[in-house]
């Protein structure tokens, strides 16, 4: 291997293009003395096994943030044991979970594979492979540290993890029979708003300072930036991040206002639906005959039956509701500034830039429904501070593709040929996953009752 102490290729598997948790591995061990080979997002097996032979690595660390990277994972591992390889193997990201690594994984694969919850877990397996351990000390795929963490890259990423835990990360047979479940009691008269057009709008430029407004500084500060209270009375901490972490994030806005790192674009329109049993059909404006676009999704299987569709009117109504769909990026060049930040090893802007990219994108998505509620003429059930908006003060909800109320990622596609993304920059791959990474779609639902739930 490289360094005495060991090294290790990193790399986020095919397909996935979330790389802030191999990243803050990378910084960790960099930091404490090992030699790492970072591949960077989407790596083909190919090209993992080939990093690995040529460097000598002591171990190959995949990274993925969607359910789907944990199927690549575990495509990638079969692959490792055809061609009778054998190194340690680390697996970490927000949708894998412990027993899927160390039960399904370790019987599959038939070299040493691990689970790293954090950065902190991906270390101490390295000292534990490299044989940094002295005798005394625990070893085994538990041994790792369990107090300190690292955040997740996002809201989404969160909702992932939770996502993947309840639902399992791999493939499971039904054996029970399926069996009618009741509707929900959600009320099907509510008063249907007229939206001020029908169809897609671009917008193709939001002031970064107008998103801003909307920006989450609870998240932005303490769960991306990690300056965190820990134990100290309210008002000194207040009185620290005033002194400390304001100025940052006042410089950093600044300089991308100047730099034009941030560039927050969008499409959102409505369009005529009604829902069939647990199934959302969406009509097009000008002929409301034809289906343009048709969501299966999940009901809850004991009370209270929600389905996501159930928040707008059924078809037996005879009445058309209305649905808002909505997709906002920031760009692509914060993430090429912030890899360029990282190569040059400014681990810390290169920290603030990322979690700064993230928290605007949900910033922008947030500006969006309230521009949606105010046309829709139902804005005046907002609360008044915007940090009551985040706990969804407002009528209504907005949901997006990969939560629990509607987990298929693959309905994103149906989006496409409604709002054309491709006119704001925005492409769609072939996991479909938005690119650039700091974008994100809902679908909003003007319903009193709607909100979030798990199905």
């Amino acid at each position: 291997s490289d360094s005495d102490k060991g090294s290790i290729v990193l790399a986020t598997v095919r397909g996935d293009v979330h790389d802030i948790g191999k990243n803050l591995v990378d910084i960790l061990l960099a930091n404490n003395g090992y030699t790492v080979h970072n591949l960077g997002i989407k790596q083909p097996v190919d090209a993992i096994i080939e990093a690995w032979q040529e460097t000598g690595a002591d171990a190959i660390g995949m990274s993925g943030l969607l359910v789907k990277s944990t199927v690549v994972m575990r495509d990638n591992l079969k692959i490792l044991n055809e061609r009778g390889l054998r190194p340690p193997v680390i697996l970490g990201g927000a949708a894998l979970t412990r027993r899927y690594v160390e039960e399904d994984l370790a019987k599959l694969y038939e070299g040493p594979v691990y689970y790293a919850r954090d950065a902190f877990d991906g270390m101490a397996l390295m000292e534990q492979i490299c044989g940094q351990r002295t005798a005394a000390e625990p070893v085994g795929p538990h041994a790792a540290s369990q107090e300190a963490t690292v955040p997740l890259p996002s809201r989404k990423a969160r909702e992932e993890a939770q996502l993947a835990g309840a639902a399992g990360t791999h493939e499971t047979v039904e054996t029970a029979e399926p069996r009618p479940v009741a509707r929900s009691t959600v009320a099907t008269d509510v008063p249907i708003p007229e939206p001020p057009f029908w169809g897609r709008r671009v917008i193709e430029q939001i002031p970064l300072r107008a998103a801003l407004g909307y920006i989450n500084e609870v998240m932005l500060f303490q769960v991306q930036w990690q300056y965190k209270k820990r134990g100290r009375p309210q008002e000194e901490f207040d009185r620290s991040i005033d002194a400390e972490v304001r100025p940052i994030y006042r410089d950093l806005v600044a300089r991308c206002e100047r730099e034009q790192i941030l560039e927050p674009r969008a499409v959102y329109g409505y369009w005529p639906c009604q829902s069939e049993g647990d199934t959302l059909c969406l009509y097009d404006p000008h002929d409301r005959t034809r289906v343009v676009a048709r969501f299966e999704l999940p009901r809850q299987r004991k009370e209270p039956y929600w389905c996501l569709a159930d928040f707008w009117r059924p078809v037996s109504s005879g009445r058309f509701d209305v649905i808002a769909l909505t997709l906002v990026t920031v760009g692509s060049r914060v993430s090429e500034v912030a890899r360029t930040w990282f190569a040059e090893d400014r681990y810390r802007d290169y920290l603030h830039l990322h979690g700064l990219g993230v928290e605007t994108a949900e910033a922008l998505a947030e500006y969006l429904h309230k521009q949606v509620r105010m046309e829709l003429g139902i804005a005046d059930q907002d609360a008044r501070e915007v940090r009551k908006l985040f706990q969804q003060g407002y009528r209504g909800s907005r949901f997006s593709f990969g939560y629990p109320a509607c987990p298929s990622l693959e309905d994103q596609a149906k989006l496409w040929p409604l709002l054309r993304p491709g006119d704001i920059g925005v492409t769609l791959s072939d996991e479909f996953q938005l690119d650039p990474e700091q974008s994100t779609t809902a679908l909003i639902a003007h319903h009193p009752e709607a909100r979030y739930f798990r199905a």
